[in-house]
């Protein structure tokens, strides 16, 4: 995904007129000609014409990919995966409950519901059912999604429940009452938003909502945070911190530290530019003297976490820090004399690790460690003044995550997966490392005879490019293996080997070979791997793409004619720029919820916060190379192209589905070949529940195979 935070949709409008006049425009203009760009009217959402383009391409492209006969055993197998019921009940384990949200075919839009922990220790728990999101769905005549809950840290039972009209980030957020299984009455309600809050009390919240006419940053995120009591209306809250409309945006949160909560707010000025503060009771919000790369990962036995993304030397201090560090220091000190005081390494990755995820729990702090694209978990304790650590005896060779821990309590829940192994969820109390296998999934395809092989690929600067290749065993190395390969490659975000009950029935038992590519702008090896293709320096995270497709072909797995590429948002760009960069590679594109304006996305929903990543349209120097690379500007009108199928959501107001209407509609005027599929719900997965989840793989397999298994 390209954010962690909502965001709310700013759209341009446009001239009745002006749409009339492009709309002759797109008659008259020859197919061989160079258009300049697509129609601004493409950017309406929900516009008549707009939709009225879009519905001519759904039923062009569903009509020939509906009618394959692999597309129904494609959709089946999927809806018997994502509607299965012996999957593993993922949970949070709070106040000696377990929390879980449950979709299958009875529950389309899912329920919350809860057991305790020795019963989700059983093969089959018995739940009981919180809230029914289908029920509410019913009853209020709404296709709500659910978006989970925030709750008050006092009792856990007071919580705002984030609901999203057909999977939009922006949410309605109401009050619920755990205990009573109930909305309260007369409670604390936020009408649809892309808001974040915490509770700063069992009876006030810290908000940041849409407060009204330019109460927005340009990214489309809140930048006042507000007090609001029980009993206040919207209008009676009252501003604890203002950041600036340039802003990325402002949001707060809350730090336990022993006895009391801290509560906080992050400004983001850029994507990867925060500042932090603290707000006391009484007095102005305080900044933490942290470099503004940090990241705040909680405090743990007096001691604030801190990852760096940079290198630090702290005032008053001999000792500099690197980047991908993670440090410690006492916040006690901080908090009564406004000092950081000394400065403790926590961990230091090499070269080829990274810090994959911190958690803490009521005795320990859990570090997640990539190494070398595989991770191994440790626990940590402060003792002495001093930082030491154990590794947790868990598989190799494996991608691990904790799902669930919390600092009142020493039990985690740790998944465990790879390409071919199903997941395995682990049971471990941190204080004294017991560890039990609680849960596992079944088997939802034949993997016996599949093999997994890690290769490197040179990209253009000689960096070693690491890649997984996943098959049969016992192939024959001739170029004529159907192969998908995907990344994402973008904001810092691992890609790493996962169980896919989907991809290994869809694809890797019907004989295809899939590659999972670690090419840089991800985060596998710490932030220097993302950094190396920032801005006007991301030419190198699509040679690097291009580097692994050679490699592949040079070793006879595959062939152009085999091979396929697939990705998502950031991934999407990736795709575009494939499909435009080097278009003799691949013989199909599949180009999801894609960013492919790159000289208007920062005008277009939350675009304006990812120009940290991409860099600036309005910046000369960075706007000449976002021309060179935007797909939508470098499209040949004499070209050859591979067949392209662009996946997008009308209800994503995160990636504007826009991008993916221009680039289909320029094919479209030049007579290039394409498939177009925009879901009206599902925001940006562009599926807003498991039916059309399944849908939108099963398309997605059809089209690959119909070009790749020929």
């Amino acid at each position: 995904m390209i954010v962690t935070v909502a965001s709310i949709s700013l759209l341009s409008a446009c001239n009745p007129a002006d749409t009339a006049k492009q709309a002759n425009q797109e008659v008259q203009t020859p197919m061989t000609a160079s258009i300049s760009d697509a129609p601004l009217w493409l950017e309406e959402v929900e516009g008549e014409q707009a939709l009225a383009k879009v519905t001519n391409w759904n039923k062009r492209t569903l009509d020939k990919l509906t009618s394959d006969p692999r597309f129904s055993q494609y959709q089946q197998a999927a809806l018997n995966i994502v509607n299965a019921t012996d999957k593993i009940p993922y949970g949070t384990y709070r106040n000696d409950m377990v929390y879980n949200f449950w979709q299958d075919e009875n529950h389309v839009r899912g329920v919350l519901r809860q057991t305790s922990l020795a019963e989700y220790s059983k093969a089959q728990p018995e739940w009981q059912t919180l809230l029914d999101i289908d029920a509410l769905s019913a009853a209020e005549g709404k296709n709500w999604v659910f978006s989970g809950t925030t709750c008050a840290e006092s009792d856990y039972n007071l919580c705002m429940v984030s609901l999203s009209d057909g999977g939009k980030d922006a949410v309605e957020m109401r009050e619920w009452d755990r205990a009573s299984k109930s909305f309260v009455d007369k409670g604390f309600y936020l009408p649809e938003a892309k808001t974040a809050l915490s509770w700063s009390s069992p009876d006030s919240l810290h908000v940041g909502t849409n407060w009204g006419d330019g109460m927005l940053t340009d990214s489309g995120y809140p930048y006042v945070i507000k007090q609001l009591q029980r009993g206040q209306s919207l209008d009676e809250a009252v501003t604890v911190f203002s950041g600036n409309k340039t802003d990325v945006g402002v949001f707060p949160y809350a730090l336990k530290h022993q006895d009391q909560q801290l509560n906080m707010v992050v400004r983001a000025i850029t994507f990867y530019e925060s500042e932090y503060y603290w707000l006391p009771e009484n007095g102005d919000p305080v900044q933490l003297p942290i470099p503004n790369t940090s990241s705040i990962n909680g405090i743990f036995k007096g001691q604030l976490i801190l990852s760096l993304k940079q290198d630090w030397t702290p005032d008053g201090s001999a000792t500099s820090f690197k980047s991908g560090d993670l440090v410690s220091f006492d916040i006690q000190n901080w908090l009564q004399n406004n000092k950081i005081g000394a400065v403790q390494l926590v961990y230091q990755p090499d070269e080829r690790a990274t810090l994959d995820g911190v958690a803490i729990t009521a005795s320990k702090l859990v570090l997640n460690l990539l190494e070398n694209v595989v991770n191994n978990i440790y626990v940590y304790d402060f003792k002495d003044s001093n930082w030491q650590h154990s590794k947790l005896a868990l598989p190799d060779n494996s991608t691990m995550s904790v799902s669930s821990a919390n600092d009142d309590s020493d039990i985690i829940f740790v998944n465990q997966e790879n390409f071919v192994s199903q997941d395995t969820l682990y049971q471990v109390n941190v204080s004294n490392a017991d560890i039990v296998a609680i849960k596992s999934t079944p088997a939802r395809f034949d993997a016996a005879d599949l093999v997994v092989q890690q290769y490197f690929a040179s990209s253009t600067d000689g960096e070693k490019i690491p890649y997984f290749v996943v098959h049969k065993q016992g192939i024959t190395l001739d170029g004529s293996n159907p192969t998908l390969q995907y990344a994402y490659g973008g904001f810092e975000v691992s890609m790493k080997p996962s169980y896919s009950g989907i991809l290994g029935k869809n694809w890797l038992e019907q004989g295809g070979v899939y590659v999972l590519a670690n090419i840089r702008g991800g985060g596998e090896y710490g932030p220097a791997w993302h950094q190396a293709g920032l801005k006007t320096k991301r030419q190198v995270i699509f040679d690097d793409m291009i580097a692994v497709a050679e490699d592949i072909i040079a070793k006879k797995i595959t062939s152009p004619e085999h091979l396929g590429v697939m990705g998502g948002s950031n991934g999407g760009l990736l795709m575009g720029v494939m499909y435009t960069q080097r278009p003799d590679l691949w013989n199909a594109v599949v180009c999801q919820v894609p960013l492919l304006d790159m000289l208007r996305y920062h005008t277009l929903l939350a675009g304006a916060s990812w120009v940290g990543e991409f860099g600036s349209p309005d910046i000369p120097e960075e706007r000449a190379f976002l021309e060179k690379i935007s797909p939508l500007h470098n499209i040949d009108p004499q070209g050859e192209y591979p067949a392209i199928f662009f996946v997008t959501s009308t209800k994503d107001d995160r990636v504007h589905p826009a991008h993916a209407r221009k680039m289909a509609y320029m094919l479209e005027q030049y007579g290039h070949n394409f498939e177009y599929y925009e879901n009206i719900d599902g925001g940006h997965s562009a599926a807003a529940n498991l039916q059309e989840t399944a849908k939108r793989s099963a398309l997605e397999y059809t089209f690959l195979s119909q070009q790749l298994m020929k």
